[in-house]
């Protein structure tokens, strides 16, 4: 209807979908995760979406300051996660501690590369750590991190 209304052809629809959902208008940011964020010395994305969007939405919510690197795996000429190329290209640069996923996919290379492992709203995915809620992260992981950081 409204692509009639504002005189958009029919054939832009597909177009229209697919960077709707690649820059996720509607998307928000999970709650407290700025706090979580802010807690750590050096974050880091590795993501399969492209670089262009991820950028967007950071920026869009003001994130992308507490970001060291964004690393998109396809884009950057990485094989796709579960592979643990595109971690270990991080981590030529910087340690990692702690790596926080929401699939099974995100946390495997992070567990061969012997990195600790937080499943975000999944409890069925094999993780060190599960959070349903950025809001535990200080007592739930942050005590275990903080460990690290001191040996």
């Amino acid at each position: 209807m409204a692509f009639q209304h504002y005189g958009i052809d029919e054939s832009k629809r597909e177009e229209y979908i697919k960077l709707y959902n690649q820059y996720s208008f509607n998307s928000q940011p999970f709650e407290h995760v700025k706090e979580v964020l802010q807690v750590a010395d050096d974050n880091f994305i590795v993501t399969h979406r492209d670089k262009e969007s991820t950028l967007f939405l950071l920026e869009k919510f003001n994130l992308l300051r507490y970001f060291k690197v964004v690393v998109s795996v396809e884009e950057e000429g990485f094989a796709r996660k579960p592979h643990a190329a595109s971690y270990q290209h991080v981590m030529k640069d910087y340690p990692i501690d702690l790596v926080i996923g929401d699939r099974e996919l995100d946390l495997i290379p992070a567990r061969e590369l012997g990195i600790k492992t937080v499943a975000f709203d999944n409890s069925d995915i094999e993780a060190d750590f599960h959070l349903d809620s950025y809001a535990d992260f200080s007592t739930t992981v942050l005590p275990y991190v903080n460990k690290i950081d001191s040996n």
